[in-house]
């Protein structure tokens, strides 16, 4: 046992260190991997050696009676080994990891969700999708807006300027079902784009409106600056002259369509001026109708100018009764009044005075009591025809100039379609753009296959 223990203690019988462990107190030397190595080694069967000694100390100690209950005996206590480093324990290298049947069905499954769905993108874009042509086309809205003769003077008008509101209506419009159906009865898009080798990028043979718009919003994009309130139209078809003919029929549509906002405009700016108008020169019309039916119903064109004529003849007659009551006041003074001269002379002036009676007359009430051909009645009916007329005039002057001064305003504030950019014919075809397409449908396919296998492995950790 003594033996043993100085064994395990590394020491010799003589009480000096052995070859292979160090003294008891002091660090080992150690300067290399191997050193360590041997080191381990030998603690490593100093271990084994004292495990080797108490199996047979135990084997040969006297077993107890089996009647005899055993009782317990107190451990001894170990005895403090010598002070020394911790041993150092190297585990063995791990071997060579080898591929597992849950490896080989994720990458099956990359190849199935990702590789071939992309290989058959690719496989149509290169070998089935054809060729699409862009035709481009930009204009803007602009409203003219001319100021007066004193703001031209100044140079501080603004000769033409944009309309958001108009470029607004006309973004919306582009892309609505009024816009594809004026195209297709122009052009009949039906048999441009339907195109049965290419039946994703293609229309089909769904014909319908709805189907149609819906097409147009993939072919045609329209990009609108709202700040400038610059537009730009980018047509796509399968051949180039048909992008162009489309662009140029967007364009003219457009400009039809501005046109009529522009009428509609101008026809509201001038209805309340247009329809003074009117009703002035109904007015007048019906002064001058009036005054027609008087001229033709008395015969009498101007009942001013005859009143002058006969307060003339009246003054003449009344000139040669002046002329007659001398006459016969002569007669009188050498002859008598069964003269026959004096007679005649008298008959004379009463016919004067008669007639001139007979003028005053048509003046006022005549004798008999019609009153239609008095000259009074004639006078007060044309006066009141004429201020009816004068008053028809001046109202049609005035809304004749009201209605020119806010034609002139509409036609100031007139709009119009300007291009920028004229309908453009491509030479190179420059859609589908397979290797963005492809680009993208590829991260989006291997981000999904990502997701996927997370969430696989995280329902597989879970269990």
């Amino acid at each position: 046992m003594e033996d043993a223990s100085q064994k395990a203690k590394g020491t010799g019988p003589a009480g000096t260190a052995g070859p292979a462990g160090p003294a008891e107190g002091e660090a080992p030397a150690v300067g290399s991997l191997e050193a360590r190595r041997a080191v381990a080694e030998r603690r490593a069967q100093l271990a084994a050696a004292r495990a080797r000694e108490e199996e047979k100390a135990a084997a040969a100690a006297p077993k107890p009676a089996a009647a005899a209950q055993p009782q317990p005996q107190p451990q001894p206590k170990p005895k403090p080994e010598a002070a020394g480093p911790a041993p150092i324990v190297v585990r063995p290298a791990a071997t060579t990891a080898k591929p597992k049947k849950r490896h080989y069905m994720l990458a099956l499954s990359f190849v199935l969700l990702v590789l071939a769905p992309l290989a058959v993108a690719a496989w149509y874009l290169y070998r089935v999708a054809d060729d699409q042509y862009a035709s481009r086309v930009g204009f803007s809205v602009r409203k003219e807006e001319v100021g007066s003769a004193i703001e031209l003077l100044g140079g501080i008008t603004e000769l033409s300027g944009s309309s958001s509101s108009d470029t607004d209506i006309l973004y919306e419009f582009i892309q609505s079902e009024q816009m594809v159906h004026a195209i297709n009865e122009r052009l009949d898009l039906s048999a441009i784009y339907a195109n049965p080798g290419d039946p994703i990028f293609g229309l089909g043979e769904d014909t319908r409106i709805e189907a149609m718009a819906n097409y147009w919003g993939r072919m045609v994009k329209v990009f609108y600056d709202a700040g400038t309130g610059l537009i730009e139209v980018r047509v796509l078809s399968f051949d180039p002259d048909n992008s162009h003919d489309i662009a140029a029929a967007i364009f003219e549509e457009s400009s039809a369509m501005i046109n009529e906002l522009s009428a509609i405009a101008r026809a509201d700016a001038t209805r309340y001026a247009k329809e003074e108008l009117d009703r002035a020169q109904d007015r007048l019309k019906e002064a001058r109708q009036a005054i027609t039916g008087f001229r033709n119903r008395t015969r009498i064109v101007d009942p001013r100018a005859d009143i002058q004529g006969q307060m003339g003849l009246i003054t003449s007659l009344q000139a040669k009764l002046a002329d007659a009551i001398i006459e016969r006041q002569l007669l009188l003074e050498t002859s008598s009044e069964s003269d026959p001269r004096v007679i005649q002379a008298n008959r004379r002036i009463e016919v004067i005075r008669e007639q001139i009676e007979e003028e005053r007359a048509q003046f006022g009430t005549s004798a008999t009591g019609n009153d239609d051909k008095a000259f009074s009645r004639l006078l007060e009916e044309y006066e009141a025809l004429s201020v009816d007329l004068e008053f028809a005039e001046q109202a049609s002057i005035s809304a004749r100039t009201a209605y020119e001064a806010a034609l002139t305003e509409a036609q100031r504030q007139s709009r119009y379609l300007a291009a920028y950019i004229a309908p453009t014919r491509a030479q190179t075809p420059e859609y589908p753009r397979r290797s963005i397409i492809l680009l993208m449908g590829g991260a989006f396919l291997a981000i999904s296959w990502a997701i996927l296998a997370l969430i696989y492995y995280s329902l597989r950790d879970r269990r």
